[in-house]
């Protein structure tokens, strides 16, 4: 059989050949990219499925589960087809659906709704669904109710929240939409998945259901990735600058505090074999959504490393370091005004040196969690642009004129004059943050590469990735050189900066 490759001329789901030889060859690394639905059966798989293989005839490709809902498919309850990896387009593609996408998995449907959404796209509500539609094979309704769907599910399966809760957290407007989406997806009602669920937990242990109320839960989830995964390298990165009571990094994992949209919430992120687990402790369970899409987001874990190692591993001046550190990843962000503010306070000091001015700024600053929200180490939430702008000036330290400039850009933050969220587009945002006093093109494009996860970035102006050009020797001709990189200049980065240190 020919070798499977994952190009990007064209979505992967459009390629009905290539998409048969990655489910004939069960290929995990296409699950997420695309959906298979079977005619015969009225089911959809993950392209990994361990069911019999159905003939080329009966099979029909979707680029997402919400269009084989929506073409009358219902999910397979063996593979689980929602429960992977996340498809690494929607960071690769800049374009208007992968935005979408992002800001859907991040709950913005459920919250402010298809307006709220066009909005914060800057597009009409007919503009969107149009796109929509044909980019992914459903409008934004059809992509929440799927999204939805899969957050019901993890609530019947890892919490003890009455059903009637679980509907409302999840996003449902009322029991009976609840019940008739969990019949339509699952093709078993919410009670009938809570009583196998529990089966499965006696038999292989794998979430921890909740002990709390609607208000809040505890929950145990397993955040499934592509290997390999280079988890040393994170927690590492992590670890340097982890800022105490906001952040917590030991050799098993990373825990840190979260301000989500209806409340606060603790997550600690354990790497194992084949996933990572994720303990959430939250405050208002219709965060959960939320809550999950920034932990993967945060470990990008929805990365294809095969096809990034394929194309760094081809430079024989970058050939070793792929070799040596299999998995890179690019951390995320789990808030974007946050890490535009950390960001500022990382230009032109060293790692440690900014790890304790936002240090002072949490301790100042932060809202502190009360002891039923906190974990031992985890107690502090970072400092929000309104804290900063108002009281900043009272505790940064340093030049004048920086602190003023951190100071106005928490303003223009804390206001909405400029948004840093996942759904914005990277070139609108760049230039909107280098109209921002003290902000230049590193911290640009650091912030974009975090936030959006851009994976083409190369911040060749940072002092220490240059130095790990130099180690290679390839510093005075870099930007040429890693042209051979695209689209994969962020990953490249990651080995450069772990050369350099």
């Amino acid at each position: 059989m020919a070798e499977l490759t994952l190009t990007r001329e064209q979505p992967v789901w459009r390629d009905t050949e290539r998409c048969y030889r990655a489910v004939a060859s069960r290929d995990s690394r296409f699950d997420g990219q695309f959906i298979m639905a079977v005619r015969t059966t009225g089911i959809y798989c993950r392209p990994s499925c361990p069911a019999l293989t159905p003939k080329p005839a009966n099979v029909h490709f979707y680029p997402t589960s919400a269009a084989a809902q929506a073409g009358g498919y219902r999910a397979c309850r063996r593979c689980l087809p929602d429960a992977v990896p996340g498809s690494p387009d929607w960071n690769l593609r800049a374009d208007l659906a992968a935005r979408a996408m992002r800001l859907i998995s991040d709950g913005t449907v459920e919250r402010d709704g298809v307006p709220g959404l066009a909005r914060r796209l800057g597009y009409s509500e007919r503009q969107l669904g149009r796109v929509l539609t044909a980019e992914l094979g459903a409008g934004p309704l059809a992509l929440a109710r799927a999204h939805r769907a899969h957050s019901a599910r993890l609530l019947i399966e890892l919490s003890e929240l009455p059903l009637a809760d679980v509907a409302f957290a999840a996003g449902f407007a009322s029991i009976r939409q609840f019940n008739d989406t969990i019949r339509e997806v699952f093709a078993s009602t919410p009670s009938q998945l809570r009583a196998g669920a529990a089966g499965a937990r006696r038999r292989a242990p794998g979430g921890e259901p909740s002990g709390e109320g609607a208000a809040g839960a505890r929950l145990c989830l397993r955040l499934p990735y592509r290997p390999p995964f280079d988890a040393a390298g994170l927690l590492s990165f992590f670890a340097a600058r982890a800022v105490a009571g906001v952040e917590d990094v030991t050799v098993a994992g990373y825990g840190r505090t979260l301000r989500l949209p209806h409340g606060t919430a603790t997550a600690w992120l354990t790497p194992l074999n084949g996933h990572v687990r994720c303990d959430l402790r939250l405050t208002d369970v219709r965060d959960l959504s939320s809550a999950v899409a920034r932990m993967r987001r945060l470990f990008d874990l929805d990365a294809d490393p095969q096809a990034v190692a394929k194309v760094l591993g081809a430079d024989p001046a970058l050939a070793p370091l792929v070799a040596e550190t299999p998995g890179m990843r690019v951390p995320g962000a789990v808030d974007g005004p946050e890490l535009v503010l950390r960001a500022m306070l990382g230009q032109q000091v060293s790692v440690a040196a900014a790890r304790t001015a936002a240090g002072r700024l949490a301790e100042e600053l932060g809202d502190r969690l009360s002891p039923a929200e906190r974990g031992d180490t985890l107690t502090t939430l970072f400092p929000s642009p309104a804290a900063v702008a108002e009281h900043g000036r009272d505790v940064l330290r340093g030049p004048r004129r920086r602190i003023e400039a951190i100071c106005e850009t928490a303003d223009a933050l804390a206001s909405g004059a400029v948004e840093v969220h996942v759904g914005r587009d990277p070139d609108e945002l760049r230039a909107e943050l280098l109209e921002l006093p003290g902000i230049g093109p590193w911290t640009a494009d650091y912030v974009l590469m975090r936030v959006l996860g851009a994976p083409d970035l190369l911040l060749t102006g940072d002092l220490v990735l240059r130095k790990g050009a130099a180690e290679l020797g390839i510093e005075d001709a870099l930007t040429g050189h890693a042209k051979a990189w695209r689209p994969w200049r962020s990953y490249a980065g990651m080995h450069l900066w772990r050369a350099g240190s």
